[in-house]
């Protein structure tokens, strides 16, 4: 059973489900404390000029002390429409846009009050356009509580872990010698960004999923699968930029 824990993420980037593709359970970490302004309420796309980030605008309240399933989404401003405008107008020309268009207009179209649910609609909807089919759970419903690396642990003992995937980055917190007592194997995620056909001129890399699916359609799994390289062990690498996603 190969487990792999994330936070959920806004239009989650090829390496989040490059995790999913090689896990039988997906846990999106929602307790943990909530990262403003980082990739659990923005993302970026490509347009003419570069890459364009799109930021969900998420409430003020008790602010670092909030964890994800705890964050509101800033409905005062209009950021439904905005999305869903620059999106469409700078995927329109893409090949398989079409294919996807009313999935995710209709997402766009809907009200939305807390940025956890918002998350799992699209990462569910990505994950099914990719042929990702690992099953997602909550860690709020599993009732474990910790930090860092024992958090992690007890996660994967909840759900019944043989082999825990983790990021590149694990390798400077992950308490190795704990998950080798639980008898629990660590495997480290090695991935490297696929190049393929984008829109407008030049290649911008670590952009939201939309992208590879807009352009490349049913080869878009193909794709994510050639990125991979053999999952390395605890030592061999150090992480690299990819694992700031």
């Amino acid at each position: 059973m190969i487990v792999t824990i994330h936070q959920p993420e806004y239009l989650p980037w090829l390496g989040f489900f490059d995790k999913a593709c090689q896990s039988e359970i997906f846990v999106l970490l929602d307790n943990v404390q909530f990262r403003k302004n980082y990739f659990q309420n923005r993302n970026r796309i490509k347009t003419p000029q570069g890459e364009k980030l799109l930021t969900v605008p998420v409430r003020r309240g008790r602010g670092s002390s909030k964890t994800i399933l705890e964050v509101e989404i800033d409905n005062s401003k209009d950021w439904r429409r905005k999305h869903w405008t620059t999106i469409a107008n700078h995927y329109r020309s893409a090949p398989y846009f079409p294919d996807y268009e009313a999935d995710f207009q209709t997402i766009y179209e809907r009200s939305w009050y807390m940025l956890l649910d918002l998350n799992i609609v699209l990462i569910l909807l990505l994950a099914k356009h990719l042929g990702v089919a690992t099953r997602f759970i909550r860690s709020s419903e599993l009732g474990i509580s910790g930090k860092g690396s024992e958090l992690n642990l007890r996660l994967c003992k909840a759900v019944g872990a043989t082999t825990y995937l983790s990021g590149r980055w694990g390798r400077v917190y992950i308490d190795e010698p704990a998950f080798k007592r639980a008898d629990i194997k660590i495997v480290y995620q090695e991935f490297q960004h696929p190049i393929y056909p984008q829109l407008f001129e030049g290649f911008l890399p670590a952009l939201g999923g939309i992208d590879l699916l807009f352009n490349c359609g049913p080869e878009s799994r193909r794709i994510l699968d050639k990125a991979r390289v053999a999952p390395a062990q605890a030592s061999e690498k150090a992480p690299n930029f990819w694992e700031n996603q």
